[in-house]
């Protein structure tokens, strides 16, 4: 028996470790904040990481589905779909009194409280855990971030990728050796609070100059925009950590990313920023999950003093985008 299998049933086992875990995958219509989930999957596990069942649902989003060519989910197929309120019930009760486990957790954590908020409801969810994260924290020797990569260093084979169950299924197979090899080396999990919204405001989106629409009115497809137009807004300058992204900074991305990396620049775009091809002394920030990589963004970024943030951050700072000046 080795020390992990050991530790299943020892008394050992990290007191200070949760008692249960919701290891949580939703697909949506995009990323931008009035963005919807169509598909969502939970698996239950016990404090060692053992399945104890899970759950799968579509959701109505009611609007556009988004990149059916990356979630495989049509119009057609949602539309006798329940809505998110429907679900709501069935789905908090999968996540109370559990830590949210997600690969780019904050991503999954927003969308499913903006849902929740649209319901005038909230998630009994109080802590996170974003898998990307813990890998880091065990140094695993992965080539990127993306969760095919975590899944093959633990050989759990993906069947159907983008797909809320499989997704959802891969993660929990691969969070299980991930929680024993942290807690046979006394590592601390990286649990961050998740905090609710109150409230939510259900008015229109309004169109952003100089964005190029990727949806195809009616088509319920998707496709990337192929020659965006050049961004509308002056460069305000560099990205202040602790500070909202301005609309006009010019960001740039290196590396691999865990989700599409058309549909994160897309975004950026909507959101009122500039994607560079590549990094100069104006650049005001470089994306990457891997700063250390020896590219020639990377390279450039550290010569110049650009800062540099990672997917999971750069995604959560897409929500907050501060308008440019009047």
């Amino acid at each position: 028996m080795t020390m992990l299998d050991d530790l299943t049933t020892a008394a050992t086992w990290p007191a200070a470790y949760p008692q249960g875990y919701a290891v949580v995958d939703v697909e949506t219509t995009g990323l931008a904040r009035d963005d919807r989930i169509i598909s969502a999957a939970v698996y239950r596990l016990d404090a060692q990481g053992n399945v104890e069942d899970h759950w799968y649902t579509l959701v109505n989003p009611e609007r556009d589905p988004g990149p059916v060519w990356i979630h495989g989910l049509s119009s057609d197929v949602l539309e006798g779909a329940p809505l998110f309120p429907e679900i709501a019930e069935e789905f908090a009760a999968r996540l109370d009194g559990r830590v949210l486990v997600a690969h780019n957790a904050i991503f999954d954590w927003q969308m499913i409280a903006r849902e929740y908020a649209r319901a005038r409801s909230t998630a009994p969810v109080r802590q996170r855990l974003c898998t990307i994260a813990l890998s880091k924290e065990l140094a695993l020797p992965l080539p990127n971030h993306k969760l095919e990569s975590l899944a093959a260093h633990y050989g759990v084979v993906q069947q159907r990728a983008h797909h809320a169950l499989d997704d959802a299924r891969v993660l929990a197979e691969a969070f299980r050796p991930s929680l024993h090899a942290a807690a046979a080396g006394g590592v601390r999990l990286p649990l961050l609070e998740c905090r609710p919204l109150t409230e939510w405001t259900d008015s229109p989106v309004t169109p952003r100059i100089g964005y190029q629409a990727s949806y195809r009115s009616g088509s319920g497809t998707w496709r990337a925009s192929r020659k965006r137009p050049a961004c509308p807004y002056p460069n305000p300058g560099r990205y202040a950590p602790d500070r909202p992204l301005k609309q006009g900074m010019r960001v740039a991305f290196s590396g691999d990313t865990s989700v599409d990396r058309e549909l994160l620049e897309d975004r950026a775009v909507e959101a009122g920023l500039h994607v560079a091809t590549s990094v100069s002394r104006l650049t005001s920030l470089l994306v990457t999950n891997d700063p250390d990589s020896a590219t020639s963004k990377t390279v450039k970024a550290k010569s110049f003093g650009t800062p540099v943030v990672d997917e999971a951050a750069f995604t959560q700072l897409l929500r907050d985008v501060t308008p440019a000046d009047g």
